[in-house]
């Protein structure tokens, strides 16, 4: 067996606009082992991946495999090397179905040949999905699944996967890495690439730990612990004491006191009917009451009508039947603006579609949904503009080289913290949060949830509703666990045990008290 699958020597690559995003990068990926790769958002790890699967050739340095050194032109020729890639957002043709959506640039195999090969490969490695459903249909989960048959399909002994348990629930997370150890076992070759700490150090046998372009240090997962893992990523102390981050072990998550209710609740759901956009049923009859100074949690498996859930919330989507009063008014059928304007901010869950405009500049998402209150005589106060997005940056730390600048060129958390600023500067009563750490770095997840806390201690409401288990129980005082678009209980965190909120997030109701 070879001493390295792919080896990388001296990699930099600068950006046609100067950003430097590598800077002498050294990595070897040795077959029979799952490497971690750990980073922040901008430490450089996406465009590593991108020139080890032929996305992205390099400004200097070189890429070695057994036979020599190589340079790839294409993923195609990266492919023929065996080494693929699965990105953290799926690449699939949604009415395909997953055996055509494999076939897709796999020519010389028929699809009955193709089936067979599929069949046994998940009979191999435990990845079954239905070949003949249209991917549209599938769980996120068998989508993910698809992703990687994909890459497997084509013989890869290189297996590179993307923050591959953003979108998976703990069962399938489990899964996962079952399949990862087997491919481990049969020779082949992992880089395993996540901002979560605790699964670096569950599924992995070497971790290596960028920041800002290069190897901040190289570690064997038996030997390192997850406050090592935070210093090299941050290049400080991190406290991880009772603080929800990722640095919490299994076991380790201590859930904050849960707050005693006061005074009248400020949201009130009552009897909510909502459809999906396929027209079914997605929130069935949910009726809960959020109070002043509490953060009321939702978890479960995503697909569980969260989404749609929050969308009748805040305005967004039509509300079949129910009823929900926000600060004692029933605000069915009102748009977001005015829900605003009585108190509510809203953190969407995708930044993209709901939270900012990416081609408008730092200071014009800063004021999206206020910039009434900047007009004068039909035009907006340019300086009044500035002075208010100055603020945000400053405030919450966005990192950006200027207000000018458009927002697709800030990173995720930076995106996430203009979004917050912004929703936050309307002083709400109120905070609607969903999934708001989703794809962030340690250092921006822990920014936010401090600030929930913050909000909390102010004594304002917070409805959290996050697919991310140890982020609900380590903040919230309260906790819902919703399947198929109904409660299937409500606790307080210290009540629940493991096997609880497993048959909770599975569908079997708890019992009434």
């Amino acid at each position: 067996m070879a001493q390295f699958l792919l080896r990388a020597e001296g990699l930099t690559k600068v950006y046609p606009d100067g950003t430097l995003a590598l800077s002498g990068v050294n990595l070897t990926v040795r077959p029979g082992e799952v490497l971690g790769l750990l980073g922040e958002n901008g430490a450089g790890k996406t465009t590593l991946t991108k020139i080890l699967s032929g996305l992205l050739s390099p400004t200097a340095g070189r890429l070695l495999t057994p036979r020599g050194p190589i340079r790839f032109h294409s993923p195609k020729d990266a492919l023929k090397m065996g080494i693929g890639m699965v990105h953290q957002h799926f690449a699939l043709v949604d009415t395909f179905t997953a055996l055509e959506n494999v076939a897709l640039g796999l020519g010389g195999i028929s699809l009955p040949s193709l089936r067979r090969k599929l069949e046994k490969l998940m009979e191999d490695t435990g990845l079954r999905v239905p070949l003949d459903v249209p991917v549209e249909k599938l769980a996120v989960g068998e989508r993910q699944r698809v992703e990687i048959l994909k890459v497997l399909a084509r013989d890869v002994e290189l297996l590179i996967l993307d923050e591959p348990t953003s979108v998976l629930t703990p069962v399938e997370t489990a899964e996962l890495f079952k399949f990862l150890r087997n491919l481990r076992d049969q020779g082949k070759g992992v880089i395993f690439i996540t901002h979560k700490l605790k699964e670096a150090l569950t599924v992995t046998d070497r971790i290596v730990v960028l920041r800002r372009g290069k190897v901040a240090g190289e570690v064997f997962t038996r030997e390192t612990t997850a406050a090592e893992l935070a210093r090299l990523m941050i290049g400080t102390e991190v406290e991880i004491g009772r603080r929800p981050v990722e640095l919490a072990l299994e076991g380790e998550v201590q859930a904050l006191a849960g707050a005693p209710s006061q005074g009248e609740p400020v949201l009130v759901v009552k009897d909510l009917q909502v459809r999906s956009d396929t027209g079914e049923l997605a929130v069935r009859g949910l009726s809960f009451e959020l109070y002043p100074g509490e953060i009321f949690g939702i978890a479960g498996v995503e697909g569980n009508g969260q989404t749609e859930l929050v969308e009748a919330i805040c305005g967004l989507r039509r509300v079949e039947s129910g009823e929900v009063w926000l600060l004692g008014q029933n605000v069915v059928g009102r748009p977001p603006t005015e829900l605003y304007r009585l108190g509510m901010a809203h953190i969407p869950e995708d930044r993209w579609k709901y939270g900012l405009i990416l081609p408008f500049t730092v200071a014009e998402n800063a004021i999206l949904g206020l910039q009434r209150r900047f007009h004068a005589a039909g035009f907006l106060r340019a300086w009044a503009v500035r002075t208010h997005a100055a603020r945000i940056v400053r405030e919450f730390g966005v990192q950006t080289a200027g207000l000018f600048a458009q927002a697709k060129s800030l990173s995720g958390g930076n995106q996430q913290k203009l979004i917050v600023g912004r929703e936050l500067s309307k002083d709400p009563k109120v905070v609607v949060a969903a999934q708001p750490t989703r794809g962030l770095d340690i250092g921006a997840a822990q920014f936010i949830r401090d600030l929930l806390l913050r909000l909390r201690e102010e004594g304002r409401a917070i409805l959290l509703v996050s697919a991310d288990l140890d982020e609900v129980l380590a903040l919230s005082d309260r906790v819902a666990f919703m399947y198929e678009g109904t409660f299937t209980g409500l606790a307080g965190p210290a009540e629940l045990t493991p096997e609880t909120i497993g048959l909770l997030m599975g569908g079997v109701k708890a019992e009434p008290r």
